[in-house]
């Protein structure tokens, strides 16, 4: 009697345990926890996301100067650089999607983890920013009304390559943070070997067309020449001896 009032007791618990796992499971079937969305993604899924949902939100964290030499259709220009950044994007729905560029990607990363910590559910940066984005062919809208310098042209930096010495090609931006980093170093290397050395600096927002025709599509990148010819090149930050273990200058 005993050994079966036990087997009723603990066949109880067992139901009343799986009645309360199957209640848990009824009250959330999916057993996620929302999770913001800060996502970096191509051009091309960046415009088919721009053009399929209506609600989208599209900021340009570039500063109003590069703005006005062409952005995207229907963009906000909220500079990250500037000290109201925080005070423009909450101007902005929290509870819709945000597309964020710049001209290369940084800036844009940037100011979508400022988005994130500040609350925003849907944010997506476009990798590669305006560079990608007119490599693809993809349109802007210019608002300069006066003609823009197009710095050099292929042929002039062509020109620029021929002499006896190494030219070392220097692709950066004013507001470029590794760029800066490097700057010093690069000319002080160049000081140093000044004998068989040139450092030939090349501005991204002052050379539009130059970077488009060398499909130079992100910043920093540095170039080695030697009569002419390229025979070295680097995408992104670089030391002193890194660089000249791989180039034996």
């Amino acid at each position: 009697m005993n050994n079966r009032i036990l087997m009723i007791g603990l066949l109880l618990t067992i139901t009343l345990l799986s009645c309360k796992n199957q209640n848990a499971q009824t009250q959330n079937p999916n057993s996620t926890t929302s999770s913001q969305i800060n996502t970096t993604i191509s051009v091309d899924e960046f415009e088919k996301k721009l053009n399929s949902n209506t609600n989208i939100q599209l900021v340009d964290v570039r500063t109003p100067q590069e703005f006005a030499q062409g952005h995207i259709k229907g963009a906000l220009n909220y500079n990250i650089r500037s000290e109201d950044f925080e005070s423009q994007i909450s101007k902005l729905d929290k509870t819709k999607p945000v597309l964020v560029y710049c001209l290369s990607g940084g800036r844009s990363s940037s100011a979508a983890t400022i988005m994130g910590n500040k609350g925003f559910s849907e944010i997506y940066n476009m990798y590669g920013g305006i560079m990608k984005w007119s490599a693809a062919n993809k349109p802007l809208e210019n608002e300069n009304t006066s003609p823009q310098s197009k710095g050099l042209s292929l042929d002039d930096f062509n020109k620029m390559l021929k002499t006896e010495k190494y030219v070392l090609v220097d692709y950066n931006a004013k507001w470029c943070a590794p760029c800066k980093k490097m700057a010093p170093m690069l000319e002080a290397l160049t000081d140093k070997k000044k004998d068989k050395l040139i450092l030939l600096k090349i501005d991204a927002d002052e050379n539009k067309d130059l970077l488009k025709a060398k499909n130079i599509e992100s910043i920093p990148i540095l170039e080695l020449y030697k009569d002419g010819k390229l025979i070295w090149k680097h995408e992104g930050e670089i030391d002193e001896a890194v660089l000249l273990n791989e180039t034996k200058l």
